[in-house]
């Protein structure tokens, strides 16, 4: 029976936009720089007020979408190996954020834990969080602290710092080039 928080029914939104963050926060911390940088908070600042409220919902579409695909790649990593994807994500997603007060919130946790439960068992995150109301600002670093902490435990899984990147920018390549042939 199909749900109305299928993935089909929610939009991709800017999912280039969303890795970029993504991918720049992974790359920070490879580098040893684990304080916020202030001329990058400075440039992301700019990039995200020069986007407007229409172009600023599409990232947080495209952070969603980023959820979903990580965690779709979980569940399949997990279940190769007969593991459920929740059982061994979500315990080490909600310790790690635990452990992130200044960044994440306490009352931010169980919604981005509904969001990778959500994903993590195929629907869509951002449909499933939207039956809750409007998206708050209090929500948007957690947001993007989950989608981060996905992409580095993909990471760690593959001994591959960049593996979560590449994944989803291959994807991202094969459905412009599918779109090019049609």
């Amino acid at each position: 029976m199909s749900s109305l928080y299928d993935p089909q029914h929610a939009p991709v939104g800017d999912v280039g936009a969303a890795l970029m963050m993504i991918d720049s926060r992974l790359k920070s911390i490879h580098d040893g720089k684990t304080g916020t940088d202030p001329e990058q908070q400075e440039l992301i600042d700019q990039f995200t007020a020069s986007l407007g409220p229409k172009g600023a919902h599409d990232v947080l579409d495209g952070a969603c979408t980023l959820i979903y695909v990580f965690m779709t790649w979980l569940r399949k990593a997990h279940e190769e190996h007969d593991k459920d994807v929740i059982e061994y994500v979500v315990p080490n997603l909600v310790a790690t954020m635990r452990m992130m007060p200044k960044s994440v919130r306490p009352e931010a946790i169980p919604t981005m834990a509904g969001l990778v439960i959500a994903a993590g068992t195929g629907l869509s995150p951002n449909l499933w969080r939207n039956q809750y109301g409007y998206w708050t600002e209090a929500e948007m670093t957690p947001l993007e602290v989950t989608a981060f902490l996905l992409a580095e435990h993909i990471n760690r899984i593959t001994d591959d710092p960049d593996f979560a990147t590449r994944m989803v920018t291959e994807a991202l390549s094969s459905a412009d080039a599918d779109e090019d042939e049609d």
